[in-house]
């Protein structure tokens, strides 16, 4: 690379968080927070475990041969998530041959790797989740879980390998169509918001799902009395006691089964999953009752507008040669698009929850060993920690653990600092996966409100549009697992990101707002498949709107007004 223009520094000198940093080029990095994956203090042995970042992503870059980046590494700072991409290594007279070997790999594995996915990926990945929960940590000594752990850990990485091969294929793909059609259409039409869609995937099988179980209790009149009646502990009391509630549990039993690995927070050991307490799950089928909601309306229309979007492109192309390049394009963009919802259930989600139910598992064995006082105290120890504490009797873990618990706590009560480090030029501007975090405009931001010294406003925000509409509804700010069975129809949610764990209340919401993201996140690419105006990037929304604020958002300008 050539000399990289630097546009800001900060250390941490005048934080309240001390910053360790392990040598000066470290220091040379710039270190954004993930709040786009993991927005909340991170557990020790998450970070520890690598969770998305470090070597799977070294690996990502290896093998596709992108200049665009050699490693992407991760900080924990004040117990929160900073990542930090590392330049390119690549010698000069590479650069251009590398680029040349990514444009032309890059369509094949958006060609063809659906077809892998689906064929070989897929049922490895499920392989690995019956090898994770297969072990008997009741009959098994300490030593033996923890051989299986390592075991564990060279499947998380696996698969997290395969995530980026399929993450990057769709990404390409989703690139190549959008970048068409803003160049033959124009970037300010809002219809290829409609087309960029998935219409078959994990996420719409979820939510057929819990349908189909609203209809059950819609038409067993007793039942439907108990939901309509009753809060969810007095629900579940009750169930056991009543034919049809039978049933229904075992409908439920089968949902928990099929798509319970997953919690609010994916990228986490420490939050509870459907699989374990599926009882959450009652509240959203309450909603569904109170609304009746309609899946098959729901979809009908999504895939209605995606075809005449799909028209309307089509009418505006009137050269041969572009209109059918454009339909290749197109076709490997909705070919790849349930890439984005189904590697987030079979990896992100599926593969971390059970992660969770194994290191639990070890967890109690320390319980019955005395050496914690409670298994979910497992995820309070780094991964060293862990392996000492199984074989050391005089390990301090319950100090360890108490420290590092107390620690997060704490952190919770603070607003983190968006980065810390170097930013240059190339970070802010040129390296391409720091737009799913609203980067360069969050950069911009701030850098202007350090400069000005600007009077933040407490009325108004401005984000990025994630999909075009207005709305005025009423505020639902949501930080907890549990707060999500507040969310009520018709309200706007308000939260730090998202992830397709929240898929349920997507179809209750009327709007979206978020901290974090770029157009290309998650909350995004979500509110698109359900119609609902979308403001992401606002950096500070919730800070500044709480529940039962009036608010207005504008998908259309990415603004968003609190207006009473």
């Amino acid at each position: 690379m050539s000399e990289d223009k630097v546009l800001a520094t900060y250390f941490g000198e005048n934080d309240d968080v001390k910053v360790e940093w392990k040598d000066e080029a470290e220091k040379d990095l710039f270190w954004f927070q993930d709040d786009l994956h993991c927005p909340n203090p991170l557990s020790p042995l998450y970070f520890d475990c690598n969770g998305w970042w470090g070597p799977t992503c070294e690996y990502m870059y290896r093998r596709f041969g992108a200049p665009i980046g050699s490693q992407w590494l991760g900080k924990r700072i004040g117990t929160y998530l900073y990542t930090a991409v590392v330049p390119p290594k690549t010698n000069p007279e590479q650069v251009q041959g590398l680029f040349n070997y990514y444009s032309t790999v890059m369509p094949i594995y958006a060609e063809k790797f659906y077809d892998v996915w689906k064929n070989e990926y897929i049922p490895e990945i499920k392989g690995y989740w019956e090898k994770i929960l297969d072990f008997d940590f009741d009959n098994a000594t300490i030593p033996e879980a923890l051989i299986h752990m390592e075991d564990c850990l060279d499947m998380q990485e696996r698969a997290f390998k395969i995530h980026w091969i399929i993450n990057l294929a769709q990404f390409k793909a989703s690139g190549d169509f959008v970048e068409y059609y803003n160049e033959l259409i124009g970037e300010d039409d809002d219809e290829v918001g409609k087309i960029n869609v998935s219409t078959d995937d994990r996420n719409w099988d979820s939510l057929r799902e819990l349908w189909k179980m609203k209809e059950f209790i819609k038409g067993e009149p007793v039942l439907k009395a108990l939901f309509e009646e009753n809060p969810k502990e007095i629900i579940m009391e009750k169930l056991p006691e009543l034919p049809e509630g039978k049933k229904f549990l075992e409908m439920l039993d089968a949902y928990r089964k099929e798509y319970g690995f997953h919690a609010l927070y994916t990228h986490e050991y420490i939050y509870k999953t459907v699989y374990e307490d599926p009882t959450p799950i009652l509240d959203t089928l309450k909603d569904y009752l109170k609304n009746d909601y309609d899946f098959s309306s729901h979809y009908d229309t999504c895939k209605k507008e995606q075809q005449e979007a799909i028209s309307k492109m089509y009418a505006k192309i009137e050269d041969p040669e572009k209109l059918e390049k454009m339909r290749h394009l197109l076709h490997l963009c909705v070919q790849m698009a349930p890439i984005t919802p189904d590697h987030h259930f079979y990896l992100d989600q599926g593969i971390f929850s059970h992660m969770r139910l194994m290191f639990l598992g070890i967890g109690r064995m320390y319980v019955k060993a005395g050496i914690l006082d409670d298994p979910e105290d497992i995820f309070m120890l780094g991964y060293e920690d862990v392996r000492c504490a199984g074989v050391d009797p005089d390990y301090p873990a319950k100090e360890i653990v108490a420290k590092n618990r107390a620690e997060m706590e704490a952190a919770k009560k603070r607003h983190p600092r968006e980065w810390y480090g170097t930013a240059t030029h190339w970070q802010i501007y040129e390296e391409p996966y720091k737009s799913l975090w609203a980067y360069p405009q969050r950069f911009e931001a701030g850098q202007k409100e350090e400069k000005e010294n600007a009077e933040i406003s407490h009325t108004t925000l401005k984000g990025i549009p994630g999909y075009p509409g207005v709305y005025e509804g009423t505020a639902r700010f949501i930080t907890e697992p549990k707060d999500l069975d507040e969310v009520k129809k018709g309200e706007v949610l308000v939260c730090k990101m998202t992830n397709p764990a929240w898929v349920v209340c997507f179809s209750q919401i009327g709007a979206l707002v978020t901290d974090t993201g770029g157009a290309l996140s998650h909350p995004a690419v979500v509110s698109r498949e359900f119609g609902i105006p979308c403001v992401v990037g606002t950096r500070r929304a919730t800070q500044l709107i709480h529940t039962g604020d009036k608010v207005r958002v504008d998908g259309n300008t990415g603004t968003v007004e609190i207006i009473g």
